[in-house]
């Protein structure tokens, strides 16, 4: 149980670090992508432990993996808007 706990808390540290780097523009602030991923992640790996049992560490992780990517989507924003071309009449 301590391997997935420490394994989705650190998927989860990744999965924020990968939102953050790629997505920085479109996220709120850091300190709340990082708890989010750490958060959801081991929600996940609890979630998925409790509905499977013990002695499904690469099932746990997937758990993880997925509620952390499926919450860290929620905090993007949307991307802002280009101002249209004006066009001519002719």
């Amino acid at each position: 149980m301590i391997w997935e706990t420490l394994g989705s808390v650190l998927l989860g540290l990744a999965l924020a670090w990968a939102a953050d780097h790629r997505l920085a523009h479109r996220l709120p602030a850091r300190n709340l992508v990082f708890a989010t991923g750490v958060a959801s992640a081991l929600l996940g790996a609890f979630i998925t432990h409790s509905a499977l049992g013990a002695g499904h560490v690469p099932a746990v992780l997937f758990g993880a993996a997925t509620l952390a990517t499926a919450l860290l989507s929620l905090l993007l924003r949307p991307q802002p808007r280009r101002a249209a071309r004006p066009t001519s009449a002719a």
